[in-house]
């Protein structure tokens, strides 16, 4: 046992030592006194665990204990803290979690994947065990959202969680938007920079940003985590006309994540929509993330900040580990897991307008027909512009009123019908922000 007033040091053991591990190592090695400063206790590394143990990492190593397998990490003795850094939501990752909680452990983890597919299981068990697991850094890198939800924001009834939450999808639409580029010239240069996943449909499929936003939406609206019910649709059907012909309405087009509690029941969805050029969301740049919180107190607050690399993300494993450190102990998601409630996916989305881009075939009365199927599943035009004007067809862009999903796709079955379309149409939320 530990004196309360002089604990002995946090010991660490550390799984995975890819970019975030290393950048973990580093900040402990570097900020030893620091860390030992703000939080009232040293914090040590114990024991690390990695695939290979003879790659060099630019990291100093050779003071820890080596274990080849996570779970026989997790299960030492010398370690209070199991801190995850692997990532998978099966395999190694889930068994050597499973693996610390039973041996006593707290939890710190980047992996988004695992906590979306298996966080409620996991939370009742590290309950159950007086455990704690903490995953600041398994969403939007370097912000510090889940904190902001579980503390900050704790006397709010939240209303609504949004953002972008994949830098490398915004990477590309921000590229293809300023160098007037396509999505496969961007997507290849995406791939050559290394900022896609192994499995490149993580990131411009939503999946990736997806599996955040069900945590994000668990801990604001004290549900269980549901990420089989986030509606995904990816970056890859739009164009640089898109993109172009958005900006000329005044807006920009986002991979966006919304979720929202509804009288039909809670609303995921991670799908591009257009936002306005002025706003927060629309003027942000590049690979950072950001994600708007709104609560019926505070009214909308916005975070900004680097959504992923080895600082920001290891900067977010540090500040759970400095709370476990400190004391401080919180629920996985904000309030005991056995308090949370199997949220009800709501069976449509709320109602919003929508772009509309089609090619139209240069036949007599073919607008005419596009107009009677919208107005025949109750939707209503906003404005449309006619583009350049091809041999055998045209560029049509409609922007509608507001009007639900389930109609907009009513609409978009007569469209088909009408045999006056060359090609599928696209259709993209707008978003108010």
């Amino acid at each position: 046992m530990t004196d309360h007033q002089n604990p002995g040091p946090l010991r660490l053991g550390i799984a995975g030592l890819g970019t975030v591990g290393t950048g973990v190592v580093k900040i402990i090695q570097r900020h030893t006194a620091l860390l030992a400063a703000r939080t009232g206790r040293e914090i040590v590394i114990s024991a690390v665990s990695a695939r290979s143990r003879d790659k060099d990492r630019g990291v100093r190593l050779s003071d820890y204990a080596w274990e080849d397998d996570a779970s026989a990490l997790a299960r030492r003795d010398d370690i209070d803290v199991f801190v995850e850094l692997m990532g998978g939501d099966n395999g190694p990752a889930l068994d050597a979690t499973r693996a610390a909680i039973a041996a006593g452990k707290d939890v710190v983890t980047a992996n988004k994947a695992m906590l979306a597919h298996h966080g409620q299981s996991l939370a009742e068990a590290a309950e159950a065990a007086g455990r704690v697991i903490r995953f600041e850094a398994a969403v939007a890198g370097g912000i510090p959202v889940v904190k902001a939800l579980t503390e900050g924001l704790a006397g709010n009834e939240m209303t609504r969680v949004m953002g972008v939450m994949n830098g490398t999808c915004n990477y590309i639409l921000t590229r293809m938007e300023q160098d007037g580029l396509g999505y496969d010239a961007v997507f290849a240069e995406a791939a050559e920079l290394g900022f896609l996943e192994a499995d490149p449909n993580l990131d411009v499929g939503g999946i990736d940003a997806g599996h955040k936003l069900a945590l994000l939406a668990a801990i604001a609206f004290g549900v269980q985590v549901d990420f089989g019910s986030v509606v995904l649709e990816g970056i890859q059907q739009i164009t640089i006309d898109d993109i172009r012909q958005s900006a000329d309405m005044g807006y920009r087009i986002k991979l966006l994540g919304v979720a929202q509690m509804t009288a039909r029941g809670l609303e995921q969805r991670m799908t591009p929509c257009l936002v306005p050029a002025a706003s927060p969301l629309g003027q942000l740049e590049g690979g950072t993330n950001m994600v708007v919180l709104e609560g019926d107190s505070v009214g909308q607050t916005v975070l900004r900040g680097a959504g992923a690399g080895m600082g920001p993300t290891a900067s977010a494993v540090m500040s759970d580990v400095a709370d476990i450190a400190r004391g401080t102990r919180l629920s996985t998601f904000g309030q005991p897991a056995s308090t949370l409630k199997s949220a009800k996916p709501a069976t449509s989305g709320t109602a919003a307008p929508y772009y509309l881009r089609m090619r139209l075939l240069d036949k007599p009365g073919a607008l005419a027909r596009i107009a009677t199927a919208l107005g025949d599943a109750g939707i209503s035009i906003n404005r449309m512009r006619q583009y350049g004007h091809a041999d055998t067809s045209a560029p049509v862009l409609i922007v509608t009123h507001k009007t639900t999903r389930d109609a907009l796709n009513i609409a978009l079955s007569g469209m088909a019908e009408t045999r006056v379309l060359q090609g599928e149409p696209l259709a993209i939320r707008i978003e108010s922000v």
